[in-house]
């Protein structure tokens, strides 16, 4: 049988053991979580420069669109707005129309997340968001997504008279 002194050393060793388990697990996360970050800056990067070359057209087929990038707190990307005024019969109407696509800041989930919305005269068209964990994303479901959502916002602009 063990006396108190030899139980109380292993004790003391377990201790230390677990706590070097600890740190190396929290090593293993901060490691992990930078690798995210990495990911997602990569893919934001391939991304926001898809997003502007998509929007940048709008203007070739719809004169008076005015194109910006975005890199501010709500993410990486760029919109395409137009003002229209129509007067009637000596009333005025002012139209406003908008579409934006930003890849947002990366956040505590770690998700790569996509996020349009699109107002056409006034009225809005799709407010949406796709996002997938960045160890699993697909970055063609992205690029597809980003020319669908600027083809709608084209067509419904195109449709409205």
């Amino acid at each position: 049988m063990m006396d108190f002194s030899e139980r109380l050393g292993k004790a003391v060793q377990r201790g230390r053991s677990r706590a070097a388990d600890v740190r190396g697990q929290a090593a293993a996360e901060a490691q992990s979580e930078e690798e995210l970050r990495r990911l997602h800056t990569n893919y934001r990067l391939d991304l926001s420069e898809h997003i502007e070359e998509c929007l940048a057209r709008l203007p070739d087929h719809f004169p008076g669109f005015e194109f910006q990038r975005i890199a501010d707190d709500s993410g990486w990307g760029a919109a395409a707005q137009r003002d229209d005024i129509q007067i009637t019969g000596g009333h005025r109407e002012n139209y406003f129309s908008r579409v934006e696509l930003v890849i947002r800041p990366p956040g505590q989930y770690m998700v790569l997340d996509l996020a349009g919305k699109a107002t056409v005269r006034n009225k809005e068209i799709f407010r949406r968001n796709h996002f997938q964990q960045l160890a699993e994303v697909d970055l063609h479901s992205f690029v597809q997504l980003i020319d669908n959502w600027t083809l709608e916002f084209a067509e419904c602009y195109a449709a409205e008279p």
